[in-house]
């Protein structure tokens, strides 16, 4: 695992959009998104790079990390909603390419098996980007998950639904459930890349990092992964103990090593 701080969010997001960007370039055909307030800047530096920079989306595979149920795909905050307002409305990304768990399926627990399915004949992720709620959880994994988990239905905290809130009216249309990728599922993939940003993240990184793996802070099953970047800003970086260390390898990197 490797942890690079940056000293904003802006900068964090830009930071996680060259890693795409290089692994886009270098051949990585299937990319795993991620919702959420954190992610955001890195959909508006990789809108910036496809307009500026030339970099195509074409022939990329993009998998959902989840899907709220009940909501239609059409609802303001559903994830593939916000995935297409946010990204691929702005680049040459197909549509057809962007695959999300259907959260008006009759059978939920059926949709969730054949997403799983269709993440493992799609082979490998090669980027999955990652938000971490403030109790630990990536996905929709609430504390408790299993950490060999695959796609599945999840019931939602209280305590993420009140954060989540902030995208609806209030805390009662949050749905309870919805359809994740489990956290063995997240692990399939090639390259994970964790952003975190703001003081109320900095506990949970923290836990992630540098605790002990365990199902009560889900992100912590990072730690088993072969190839894991976390990218933080000061603010969430403030619980880590290992700053100086960080701090240093990133300094001290070989010419041409990338993330």
């Amino acid at each position: 695992m490797e942890v690079v701080i940056r000293p904003d969010a802006e900068d964090a997001g830009r930071t996680v959009a060259g890693i795409i960007h290089r692994a886009i370039v270098a051949g990585t055909r299937t990319l795993g998104l991620a919702t959420g307030s954190s992610p955001l800047g890195i959909y508006r530096d990789l809108v910036r790079r496809h307009r500026h920079e030339a970099l195509s989306f074409a022939g990329v595979d993009a998998f959902l990390l989840d899907e709220y149920i009940g909501l239609r795909p059409a609802h303001p905050q559903s994830f593939l909603e916000v995935i297409r307002r946010e990204l691929a409305d702005h680049v040459d990304l197909d549509p057809a390419r962007v695959h999300a768990p259907q959260g008006t399926a009759s059978d939920p627990r059926q949709e969730a098996r054949r997403f799983e399915r269709a993440l493992t004949a799609a082979g490998p992720v090669g980027v999955q980007i990652l938000g971490i709620g403030v109790n630990g959880h990536i996905g929709f994994n609430e504390p408790g998950s299993s950490l060999v988990s695959c796609t599945r239905i999840k019931t939602l905290t209280d305590a993420t639904r009140r954060d989540n809130a902030r995208f609806f009216g209030g805390i009662d249309e949050v749905p309870r459930h919805v359809i994740t990728q489990g956290l063995a599922t997240i692990g399939a993939a090639s390259h994970l890349v964790l952003i975190a940003t703001g003081p109320h993240k900095s506990h949970a990184v923290a836990a992630a990092v540098e605790g002990p793996v365990s199902a009560m802070c889900p992100a912590s099953v990072l730690q088993l992964h072969p190839h894991v970047t976390v990218v933080v800003d000061e603010l969430a970086a403030a619980r880590l103990e290992q700053q100086p260390y960080y701090r240093e390898v990133a300094r001290c990197k070989p010419a041409g090593q990338g993330y």
